[in-house]
């Protein structure tokens, strides 16, 4: 039954509209992007919410929110299926319970970091679904692996047990015109199909758009958005 926050219904019944009128556009099936909610800095009652409504992945980006939030969540409703996604920064001392709890990890940048997830992978678990993330606006300020790093780091990553590479993520620095992200978003396909065509042919995801900018990411062939804004609202600063 879905729930009766009404507000959160609502947002969530636009943008799966919007994500559906941008796919027409772009000639795409049916069903090709998926829709990962950010939940950071909202409690379980606003995931339960959504969830009840349908939404079933979910990102976080704080480790200790995010724990406690999916044990909230799993508490109140143990049988919902929900996937959770890590999508922030990963200090190497917080990889074991990322490995133990989450179902994606899309910020892995180093060798190390997956290395440790690998190792810290449960073996009664299925394999962690990993994405690269890329730099693709070349931020200094910005995580993620330079683009003509990718190749190495994703060769490294695949031979890896307990782990499954997906494919990549990029944030590219913010514009005022979500036109103006054609370009690195553009760039970002470039990549991926480029590696595709190197030898991961079963690479299926390709993580970018947010709240503003999803359309012009969906044209330009994102398999996946990340939106929390559009959903929850403008977060507490």
């Amino acid at each position: 039954m879905c729930s009766s926050d009404k507000h959160l219904q609502a947002n969530l019944t636009s943008l799966t509209e919007r994500i559906s009128a941008a796919v027409r556009r772009a000639s795409r099936p049916s069903g090709s992007v998926t829709l990962v909610a950010v939940s950071k800095t909202f409690g379980p009652e606003a995931v339960l919410a959504l969830a009840r409504c349908g939404q079933r992945d979910f990102g976080e980006n704080y480790l200790q929110e995010a724990l406690a939030k999916m044990d909230a969540v799993g508490a109140a409703a143990p049988r919902l299926p929900l996937s959770w996604h890590f999508i922030g920064p990963i200090q190497s001392n917080k990889t074991r319970q990322i490995a133990e709890r989450f179902d994606w990890v899309q910020s892995v940048e180093r060798l190390k970091v997956a290395e440790r997830l690998s190792a810290q992978r449960p073996a009664q678990l299925p394999p962690l679904n990993v994405l690269l993330q890329v730099n693709i606006s070349g931020e200094a300020a910005k995580s993620g692996v330079a683009p003509d790093e990718v190749p190495a780091l994703a060769h490294a990553v695949a031979a890896l047990p307990r782990l499954r590479l997906r494919g990549l993520m990029a944030i590219p620095e913010p514009r005022d015109d979500p036109g103006e992200q054609r370009p690195p978003l553009a760039a970002m396909k470039e990549l991926f199909d480029a590696q595709r065509a190197a030898g991961f042919a079963d690479w299926d995801t390709l993580s970018m758009g947010m709240s503003a900018d999803l359309e012009v990411a969906i044209e330009q062939g994102a398999t996946m958005v990340r939106v929390g804004t559009a959903l929850f609202g403008e977060r507490a600063k």
